[in-house]
């Protein structure tokens, strides 16, 4: 019995041509180092979802002229060699970070300011754990981890437990946005 090699590892600079190859197929990508993840298009209650919740944040970011939103698919390069390019569904980076030219035709090369996970009932515990865990060691200041079947978000920041909120309770942008709420029931209808 011969050992097999090991595989090769992707960078972010192959991702786009191999992504591309993928969303022929209806399908996402991501890299976690070096490693090419591949994932089924989103259920539709997910992307309502996530539509809900960047409607609510690019309106007080665009109200208040506090930066740029992004949506879904938009890479952010976290760590190279190997290299690690994550796609939050929604996440949120302050002008001043992006610089006067904004953001670039690639993948962002920084972890966003706040980086918001839709859960799809196939996603294990342990890997939206992990996600979010790699969001906050990459250097974002909230990370955002909604739960539609649950009604639930669980956020985390640096340095504080994980918490969780539930329909009737508020979602608070701090330390990101200082004047964010929004009531975590209204994420979902």
């Amino acid at each position: 019995m011969t050992a097999s090699a090991p595989k090769p590892l992707i960078t972010a600079d192959e991702l786009p041509a191999i992504s591309a190859r993928h969303s022929a197929r209806g399908q996402r990508t991501e890299l976690v180092g070096g490693d090419l993840i591949v994932m089924a298009p989103a259920g539709g209650r997910h992307g309502q979802v996530a539509h809900a919740l960047a409607l609510f944040i690019g309106t007080h970011v665009r109200d208040r002229n506090l930066g740029r939103v992004f949506a879904a698919e938009t890479g952010f390069l976290l760590r190279r060699d190997p290299d690690t390019v994550r796609a939050p569904d929604v996440a949120f980076v302050a002008d001043e970070r992006l610089g006067a030219r904004g953001a670039p035709a690639g993948f962002l090369e920084m972890a966003p300011d706040l980086a918001a996970e839709v859960v799809s009932p196939g996603d294990s515990a342990a890997a939206v754990r992990d996600k979010a865990a790699e969001w906050l060691a990459a250097g974002t200041r909230l990370v955002w981890v909604v739960y539609p079947e649950t009604r639930s978000v669980v956020v985390h920041r640096p340095d504080h437990p994980a918490r969780a909120l539930h329909d009737a309770e508020t979602l608070e942008g701090g330390p990101v946005f200082t004047d964010f709420s929004v009531r975590v029931g209204d994420l979902f209808t």
